[in-house]
C-alpha cells in the first residue's frame, strides 16, 4: 500500500511539474510575442539573427535535403521495383519531400545547430549577470533579446524548407535520370502533374511552427539558465531535445490539420 501511494505521489509531482513548466513556457511565449507588437523594435538585432539564421544554416539544410532526395528515390526503387510501380517514383519523392522531410529535417538540423546556440548564449549572458545588467539599464532583455530571435526565425525557416524542397527534389530527379535511366522529361511530368498547391504550403506553415519553437525553447532554457557552466550546458541539451520532440509532435498535429479527411 505505502508503495502504491509512493508512486501516486511521484506520478502526481512529475504531473504538476510539467504542467508548471508547460505554462512557464507558454507565458514566456506570449511576453515574447506581445514585444513584437508594441515599438520600439529591435530592427538590428532582428536582421542579425535572421542572416545567422537563414544564410548560415544553408548549407547544412541544402547538403541534408539533397541527399535525402537522392537516398529516397533510390530507396523508392528497390521497393517498388518489386511491385513494376517504378513510375510511382517522382511522385514518392515530391511529395515526401514537400510535405514532410524537407520542413522536418531541414527543422532538426536548425534546431542542432541554432536552437543550441541561442539556448547557450542566452545561458551565458544568466549566469554571468549581463541579463540581469540589461535590465539594470533600463533595457527588456525580452525585446531585445528574446523577441527578435522568435521573429528571425519564423521567418527565415520557410525560406530554408523552400531551398530544402528544391534540392531534394532535384536529388531525386539526379539519381531518377542518371542512374535509374528515366526519362528526364517524364519524371519532371510526373513531379509537377502530381504536386499541388497545398503540399508546399503545408510544409511551409509546418517550418514557419517550427522556427517558432526552435527559437522559443533556445531562448526559453536559455533565459532560466543556471548553476553556471554546468547548467549552461544542461539549458543547450534541453533546448535541443525539446526542440526535436516538439518538431515531431507537432508535425503530426499540422499533418492532420492540412490533410485528414
Amino acid at each position: 500500500m505505502t508503495q502504491t501511494l509512493n508512486f501516486v505521489a511521484l506520478l502526481g509531482r512529475a504531473l504538476i511539474s510539467a504542467c508548471s513548466t508547460l505554462g512557464n513556457v507558454a507565458l514566456f511565449a506570449l511576453v515574447g510575442v506581445s514585444h513584437l507588437v508594441r515599438p520600439p523594435f529591435q530592427f538590428r538585432q532582428f536582421w542579425r539573427h535572421f542572416i545567422e539564421i537563414a544564410y548560415f544554416s544553408l548549407p547544412v539544410v541544402a547538403l541534408t535535403a539533397l541527399f535525402t532526395g537522392m537516398v529516397l528515390a533510390l530507396q523508392s526503387f528497390t521497393g517498388f521495383s518489386r511491385f513494376n510501380a517504378e513510375s510511382a517514383i517522382a511522385s514518392v519523392v515530391v511529395l515526401s519531400v514537400t510535405r514532410e522531410l524537407g520542413p522536418v529535417l531541414a527543422g532538426l538540423m536548425v534546431a542542432g545547430r541554432i536552437g543550441a546556440a541561442v539556448a547557450a548564449e542566452l545561458g551565458t549572458m544568466r549566469v554571468t549577470d549581463q541579463i540581469d545588467a540589461l535590465t539594470t539599464l533600463s533595457t527588456d532583455p525580452m525585446k531585445y533579446l528574446v523577441a527578435p530571435r522568435l521573429l528571425a526565425a519564423t521567418l527565415a525557416m520557410p525560406l530554408l524548407v523552400l531551398v530544402a524542397d528544391i534540392l531534394g527534389v532535384l536529388g531525386g530527379y539526379l539519381i531518377g535520370t542518371v542512374k535509374l535511366g528515366f526519362v528526364s522529361e517524364t519524371y519532371l511530368s510526373n513531379s509537377w502533374n502530381v504536386l499541388q498547391t497545398m503540399d508546399v504550403v503545408s510544409g511551409l506553415v509546418k517550418a514557419a511552427v517550427f522556427g517558432f519553437i526552435i527559437a522559443l525553447m533556445g531562448a526559453w532554457c536559455g533565459y532560466n539558465s543556471k548553476g553556471g557552466a554546468q547548467g549552461v550546458g544542461q539549458a543547450t541539451t534541453r533546448a535541443v531535445v525539446a526542440s526535436s520532440i516538439l518538431i515531431l509532435a507537432l508535425d503530426y498535429v499540422i499533418t492532420e490539420a492540412f490533410f485528414s479527411r
